[in-house]
């Protein structure tokens, strides 16, 4: 392991595609002279039940195996479990903390104002890199709506990319749910960022500048919900997304 300069690890913003083959070259980047131990919470799939949660666990269990690195599933299920110091402690180490898919809203709601979120920040602000997978990406930054039922919470994300919000599965988003872009970007705080992540692509950097991994683009959304202007960024580009001046 090589050592890394002080201050905040690199956060990725991932469409889709966790755990999977497509994603081992970003997952390996994000790991390179970090310590070799991945944490991954699979609390956003908590509602889809026992069976669903083994699934995400095997599955990330067994793609950092592959990476070479120690795998650490952590069981967050409630917001008591948020506050459990055995999966607190969980997080201490790692060199990769990964939010996977599910509920963005009931990941958010979960993990706001625990222990458990007070320990991932910590670890990122220490130098460990930061993943979050279409819920785990959206609920990362300003907005992270109940898809399970909008009337639910408040949409508020974690806030810890306070100037951006991510539709992941872009490319697919509105096939699956119609008009859910537009609520998105109503429910995005004045002078939010909505960027659009495609399957099997990531934003890759923050908290202001990044740069397009993967497969497919990033579309960064005009400002309001009535704008129709789009920026399509293809992978390798660079770009900075900077907090809207006050």
């Amino acid at each position: 392991m090589t050592d890394r300069a002080a201050g905040p690890g690199p956060i990725a913003l991932v469409g889709s595609g966790e755990f999977l083959p497509v994603m081992e070259e970003i997952d390996s980047d994000l790991l390179a002279g970090r310590a070799p131990r991945a944490a991954f919470l699979p609390t956003a799939a908590a509602e889809e039940g026992p069976d669903r949660l083994r699934y995400w666990v095997d599955l990330g269990t067994d793609h950092f195996r592959r990476l070479g690195v120690e795998p650490v599933p952590v069981l967050v299920l409630d917001r008591p479990g948020a506050d459990d110091p055995s999966l607190t402690g969980a997080i201490a180490g790692a060199g990769l903390v990964y939010l996977s898919g599910g509920n963005p809203g009931f990941l958010a709601a979960t993990l706001r104002d625990t222990a458990v979120w007070r320990a991932i920040v910590d670890a990122w602000r220490a130098g460990a890199a930061l993943a979050g997978c279409s819920a785990g990406a959206a609920a990362l930054t300003a907005v992270a709506g109940n898809v399970r039922d909008p009337s639910r919470g408040d949409g508020r994300g974690l806030g810890l990319i306070p100037h951006i919000g991510v539709i992941p599965h872009f490319d697919r988003i509105e096939a699956w749910r119609p008009g859910l872009t537009a609520r998105i970007r109503s429910a995005a705080p004045p002078g939010t960022t909505v960027v659009g992540i495609d399957e099997e692509t990531a934003l890759v950097g923050g908290p202001e500048r990044w740069r397009v991994r993967g497969a497919r683009t990033v579309t960064v959304l005009s400002a309001g919900p009535d704008a129709d202007g789009r920026a399509v960024h293809a992978a390798g580009e660079d770009l900075v997304i900077r907090p809207a001046a006050s």
